[in-house]
């Protein structure tokens, strides 16, 4: 079975077609036929070594993707609600040779449900890894309806997202952009777009004098991005970093792997999605033996929507 994978990290060119061993769905579980597949930052990290220490309890061949979309072609003893033929999406949480990019992959049958109805392969692969970070970081920071988030990073997937479903929570979301991306982002939702850039908590008080109630922080500007919240509001960082407490702020990390196998939070997204409340964004797609090209994309930064392999 052909999947895109590595043997040794590098750069895009590391990426190659190989052959896994097939798989079968055991009890509980689903095979799914995988027709595209996402590509993602954490799919760089798998590439180039920086996740190696974690990576490497496994042998190679490691095979990136956390988002995938497809048909269920087996299904295993006991599971209830998905039966073959169906057309679902799903996170997957990588392991080695257990990535997104390959033509099959098997998954916990919480962690898939069914497709947003009128929505294509592609355009739901985008969904599952991103709408879940977003949703686990808005739930980290626990604000109820009329209160303020930030988001920076806005234009990116997570940020989109993180905009959007605050938006359906009720809340009022003041987001960065660049010039070029003030119009998506207003597109989005936001109530209030200010320009992105390390000073971005100045502008942000400017509208919110004593700063805002939760911060989503998708641009990793960590230290740089805490004087927007007021004392006693919530902070959550995509990428491990935690405060020392200063100010009474609630700092928090968000793992999407804390929301694998969360199948209600995953369905609450596509209905989002039939709503017209969360918006699919395709940048390109590519064919499995143009996958490096679709790294170096990614890699060179600008891009607004995902990059999506097609199976």
């Amino acid at each position: 079975m052909r999947a895109i994978g590595i043997l040794k990290f590098g750069g895009p060119e590391a990426l190659e077609l190989i052959d896994v061993p097939e798989v079968h769905a055991g009890p509980g579980k689903v095979r799914i036929k995988t027709l595209a597949a996402t590509v993602n930052p954490t799919d760089i990290m798998t590439r180039n070594g920086t996740r190696a220490e974690q990576q490497k309890i496994d042998p190679p061949p490691y095979v990136p993707g956390m988002d995938i979309a497809g048909t269920v072609d087996e299904v295993g003893e006991g599971v209830t609600g998905i039966k073959a033929g169906d057309a679902v999406m799903g996170m997957v949480v990588t392991k080695a040779s257990h990535g997104g990019y390959r033509e099959q992959i098997v998954l916990n049958a919480k962690s898939v449900v069914a497709m947003p109805a009128g929505t294509s392969h592609v355009e739901a692969a985008t969904l599952p890894m991103n709408g879940l970070t977003a949703r686990r970081s808005l739930d980290l920071l626990a604000l109820s309806p009329g209160q303020v988030v930030a988001v920076t990073g806005a234009a990116g997937a997570y940020g989109g997202y993180v905009i959007q479903i605050a938006k359906a929570d009720g809340l009022t979301v003041i987001a960065d952009a660049s010039e070029a991306d003030e119009a998506l982002i207003k597109s989005l939702g936001a109530d209030i777009v200010v320009r992105r850039g390390d000073d971005v908590a100045t502008r942000i008080r400017e509208h919110f004098p004593d700063g805002v109630d939760g911060l989503a922080d998708g641009a990793v500007l960590k230290e740089l991005a805490i004087p927007a919240l007021r004392d006693g509001g919530s902070f959550t960082s995509v990428r491990g970093y935690e405060g020392d407490g200063q100010r009474g702020i609630n700092f928090t990390k968000t793992f999407v792997r804390d929301y694998d196998g969360e199948t209600r939070k995953l369905d609450s997204l596509r209905q989002l999605v039939e709503d017209g409340a969360i918006t699919l964004r395709v940048a390109d797609t590519f064919k499995p033996e143009h996958a490096p090209e679709a790294h170096r994309r990614l890699e060179a930064g600008g891009t607004r929507g995902r990059l999506v392999i097609k199976f």
